[in-house]
Parts: C-alpha cells; sequence; structure tokens
C-alpha cells in the first residue's frame, strides 16, 4: 500500500509534511485576497461624450461607427451600450475568462480609433475613453461639510484636484468615479430676444468663443536672424484661455455699421457654475460628493482598503476648515469576516477530527495523527493555487478545504498488531 511506505518512513513523512506546511505558508502570503471569486468575465468599457444630443442621436452617430468597429474583437463574448439623453455613451466588451485585459483594452483601442474619423467633431474634441474596469465597487469615499459652508461645486472640485490623483496612484486602485460630481464651468444664458434684435444666431457666439477663447504661442520678438545692432530678445505672453467672468463679458461677438461693438454681455448672461446638474449626493442631509473605487483585478483588496484609509488620513490634515470625510460603504469588513471563519471553521474541524478519533480508537496516541493531518493538509493547499493560476484565495473554497480535510485525514496504522492483554493474538489498536 502506498501509505505503508510513510507508516515504515516516519521522518520521511515527517519531512515531507515540513516542506508542504513550509509552500502553503510561503504560498499564502502572496495570494491576492478578493470578496468573491473570479467568476465574471472581465470587462472593457468605452465610454464618449456628445453635449446637447438625445439617445436616439448618440445611437446613430457615435454608437453605430463604434461598434461596428468593436464587434467581433479577438477572444470578445458579447457586448452591451447605453445611450442616454443627456449625451453619455457606454459601451461594455465582455471578454472570456481567463484573456489578458491589458492586451483586451489594447485591441478595443485600435478598433475605436478606426471609428474615430466618423464620430463628430464635438466627440472627437472630448475623446473617446477605453479603460479596463472591474465591475465591483470595493469601497465609497464621502466628503462633505459638517458646518455646511461648502457646496457640492466645491467639494466636487476640491475632490478631483486634491484627492483623485492621490488615490489613484496607489497599489490595487483600478478606478475612481464619481457620485455627485460637479466640475466648474463657465455658464452662458443667452437672451433670444437679444440676439434677435442685433440678429445674431447661437452659431455666431459659437464661434466667437471658439475663436478667441484659445490659447496661442505669440512668438518672439528680436529673434535671430536680425539686423546687426539687436540686443535684447523677448518672449511674448498673451492672455490665452479665459478664466474670469468678466473676461467672457467683453468677448466681441460683431461690429456694428458704426464701428461699435456687440460683446457677449449684451445678449446675455454668464456665471461661474457646474458643467451638469444631473445627479445630487447628501450625507446626512449634508451636501456631498461621493468617490467610488474600484479593486483592480488580481489585487489584495484589504491591502487596496488599508492604503486608501491611510491616505485619507494623510490628505485630511491639509482639508481646509469645515471639510471632512467618511467611509459608509465598505466590502472588507465582509473579507475580514469571511477569514475569522476559516480560522474558526479549521480549530473546529481539528476538535472534531481529535474527538471522533479519540471516541472510536480510544487512544491519544492514535489522535495526534489527525491532529497534524488537518492543518498539513489544509496550509498544503494554498501552495495549489500559484500552480494552478488562480488568481484570487476565495474564503468559501478555504473553508470546503477545511471540511474535505476533516472527513478524509483518517490515521494511517496498520490494521493489527500483537496485544500486550491477549498474548498470542493479534487484535486491532483500539482493543489493546
Amino acid at each position: 500500500m502506498f501509505s505503508k511506505f510513510f507508516i515504515d518512513h516516519p521522518i520521511f513523512a515527517s519531512v515531507m509534511s515540513i516542506i508542504i506546511t513550509l509552500s502553503g505558508l510561503i504560498a499564502v502570503i502572496s495570494l491576492p485576497i478578493a470578496q468573491y471569486p473570479e467568476i465574471t468575465p472581465p470587462t472593457v468599457e468605452v465610454s464618449a461624450n456628445y453635449p446637447g444630443a438625445n439617445a436616439q442621436v448618440v445611437a446613430d452617430t457615435v454608437a453605430a461607427p463604434i461598434e461596428q468597429q468593436v464587434n467581433g474583437v479577438e477572444n470578445m463574448l458579447y457586448m452591451s451600450s447605453q445611450c442616454t439623453n443627456d449625451g453619455v455613451y457606454t459601451l461594455t466588451v465582455t471578454f472570456k475568462n481567463g484573456v489578458d485585459l491589458n492586451m483586451a483594452q489594447v485591441l478595443v483601442q485600435n478598433r475605436v480609433a478606426l471609428a474615430q474619423p466618423i464620430l463628430p467633431s464635438l466627440v472627437q474634441r472630448r475623446g473617446v475613453v477605453v479603460k479596463k474596469k472591474s465591475p465591483n465597487v470595493l469601497m465609497i469615499v464621502n466628503l462633505f461639510s459638517h458646518d455646511n459652508s461648502r457646496d457640492n461645486l466645491y467639494l466636487s472640485n476640491y475632490a478631483t484636484i486634491q484627492l483623485k490623483d492621490e488615490l489613484s496612484r496607489l497599489t490595487g486602485v483600478g478606478d475612481i468615479t464619481y457620485i455627485g460630481q460637479r466640475d466648474y464651468s463657465m455658464r452662458l444664458w443667452l437672451d433670444p430676444e437679444k440676439m434677435a434684435y442685433r440678429n445674431l444666431t447661437t452659431t455666431d457666439v459659437t464661434q466667437a468663443i471658439e475663436q478667441q477663447n484659445t490659447q496661442v504661442a505669440a512668438g518672439q520678438i528680436g529673434q535671430p536672424p536680425v539686423a546687426n545692432g539687436q540686443v535684447f530678445q523677448y518672449t511674448m505672453s498673451t492672455l490665452g484661455r479665459l478664466a474670469q467672468v468678466d473676461q467672457f463679458e467683453d468677448l466681441i461677438l460683431k461690429t456694428n455699421a458704426g464701428g461699435g461693438f456687440v460683446h457677449l454681455r449684451d445678449v446675455g448672461s454668464i456665471e461661474l457654475g457646474a458643467l451638469v446638474y444631473d445627479q445630487v449626493c447628501t450625507l446626512d442631509g449634508r451636501q456631498s460628493v461621493a468617490l467610488s473605487i474600484y479593486q483592480l483585478p488580481g489585487s489584495n483588496a484589504l491591502e487596496t482598503a488599508t492604503r486608501v484609509r491611510a491616505k485619507m488620513e494623510e490628505l485630511k490634515e491639509r482639508f481646509p476648515e469645515g471639510l471632512d470625510y467618511a467611509i459608509v460603504y465598505d466590502t472588507t469588513p465582509f473579507i475580514n469576516e469571511s477569514i475569522n471563519e476559516v480560522f474558526k471553521t479549521l480549530g473546529d474541524a481539528v476538535i472534531l477530527v481529535a474527538v471522533v478519533v479519540l471516541l472510536f480508537l480510544q487512544n491519544w496516541r492514535s489522535a495526534i495523527i489527525p491532529l497534524v493531518a488537518v492543518p498539513v493538509a489544509v496550509i498544503g493547499t494554498f501552495a495549489v493555487w500559484p500552480s494552478a493560476s488562480w488568481s484570487t484565495m476565495p474564503s468559501w473554497w478555504s473553508r470546503r478545504s477545511n471540511t474535505i480535510s476533516s472527513t478524509d485525514s483518517r490515521p494511517a496504522m496498520p490494521r493489527s498488531k500483537p496485544c500486550s492483554r491477549y498474548p498470542g493474538r493479534s487484535l486491532p489498536w483500539a482493543w489493546c
């Protein structure tokens, strides 16, 4: 029998058990931990924005060209898209399990590039974003003002400038999105009657803004080659893009026949506000902005959450007065509880096996073998994960391995031995 070899060579069996245990301990340190096993196929998301367009226009001018090119990309399972009335287009391409997400993103990006020349110019200027994205939210960080001294507009832009880049650089963070995002934008309110009186259209206003609100290279004065005697050389600096309300008010829309100018303030009003007002985020009745943090596939959820919490505590020291944050949604407590349950199940399995063996064999010496075999079997299981190319260590599988170990780890022993109580007879171990 195979087990007889180990019975006859106990030192060899002990060495093998030590090697298996050490291999499992080394492997478990490097294994990533996730809330759920990776059973969902990997996805790549393509997003674009066509301001002012409804869902039908977006479907005809943006969705159709992109999907015609992306359809049939290598290793693709299926794709689904969504067009909304606020001009947002989202395409989710789902790939087969085991596909390299980096390569999948490159393949989708190449297909999207073929469709970009057909897209509307406004969509091209805003850009088409292609990124790999995990569908599961790891945690949500809410930024709020506890004394209501900051509004949503300030909170959103503070999160964009001061928080998002810092958190995106953390190891394990795959993507960050906003709930209740309010980006600063110069909003122009045009009066149709004033525009009709001055014979202007919205196209005239748009063209005037595009021509005058631009960044140009003004060049230099005195740059060689120049005539002899030129001593100084100056670099020209111009105003460039406009940033203040009064600067937009002074934009010239047209020149009258008498030589007068029609300014933008003559046909409407300008204010500094938010780009969109589609979403509103509140926390306990206070204005807030939420940062949804997505985990990078294959990373350690517990370590990623720990890094996010440590970084937020570091950034909190630079918060202005009245600003605070809270993490109200976090999936890592479930992971911690699952890990604790694994250890509890392991302990229960060891005790149960010891009690069963002791009850039937009635010998503590025989009970030592399963007491040692169960931890060796469970810890040794962790060494299989890297060799099997499994990306996560789900807690339910560990719990399953405990159950299997507890039911299959029986002491290896000979059927009988010479009994000291009854000389000349061979009886099972438990009877002597």
